[in-house]
């Protein structure tokens, strides 16, 4: 399949890092890759352990040892993505195929701007220019808004501001941890719209004001202008 291919860009992995197989047998895929095509660029995402669901006793050093093979790692864990769809979802006993419904629109809106039109992250390469300050600190925190019941999604309106405010509560991260511990060295909001892009110059004034980002400095959004977003 690689040796078909007329412009390798990269390879984007999903696996886990607390099972054996996630750990183990991706671990020598990606040295391999390592070997043969070390300059192309490596995205993952990637489930992390969580802080009170555990699956395995070996989670700790699997998940120690194996999260620096991949130039950007967007990672995600269970306890978290269950938390939203009881809450945000409001499904009372989420299954598997739930959570990975959830994980696969987000993996869609990260890459979506590899698939449409644009000026930022437009090809692999991007993704770890912008995002990654220095090759240790590779792993950009997803979060995801709105989340809406299935009930309420014919009847449920959200304006920009509100959407903007929510995506950076901890409530829609897909990773349990405290964002206020550290600093954001970059982010990257990207908006899926049909409203075109006249909020701009009012939305980031917004955010300045109400201090809703704690970046230094500078401001970066992606914007993807469609006719429907489902």
């Amino acid at each position: 399949m690689i040796e078909n291919c007329d412009c390798l860009q990269g390879f984007l992995m999903f696996r886990s890092f607390g099972g054996g197989t996630g750990s183990g047998f991706s671990a020598l895929l990606m040295e391999k890759i390592l070997a043969d095509y070390g300059k192309k660029s490596k995205l993952e995402f990637a489930i992390y352990p969580s802080p009170t669901v555990s699956t395995s006793i070996v989670e700790p050093y699997n998940s120690i040892l194996t999260p620096h093979q991949t130039d950007v790692c967007f990672m995600m864990d269970n306890e978290a993505i269950f938390d939203m769809c009881q809450k945000k979802i409001e499904i009372e006993w989420p299954t598997y195929g739930n959570l990975n419904r959830l994980i696969g629109q987000v993996v869609s809106s990260i890459t979506a701007s590899l698939r449409f039109k644009g000026s930022l992250n437009v090809d692999l390469n991007e993704f770890q220019t912008n995002l990654v300050p220095y090759p240790r600190i590779h792993f950009p925190l997803i979060n995801m808004s709105p989340l809406i019941a299935k009930e309420r999604i014919n009847h449920a309106s959200y304006s920009t501001a509100q959407v903007t405010s929510e995506v950076f509560e901890e409530s829609t991260q897909m990773v349990k941890c405290n964002q206020k511990r550290g600093m954001f060295m970059a982010r990257s909001l990207m908006i899926c719209t049909n409203g075109g892009l006249s909020f701009t110059g009012t939305l980031v004034k917004e955010w300045r004001s109400r201090s809703l980002l704690s970046a230094r400095k500078a401001y970066t959004i992606s914007y993807r202008s469609t006719k429907s977003c489902q």
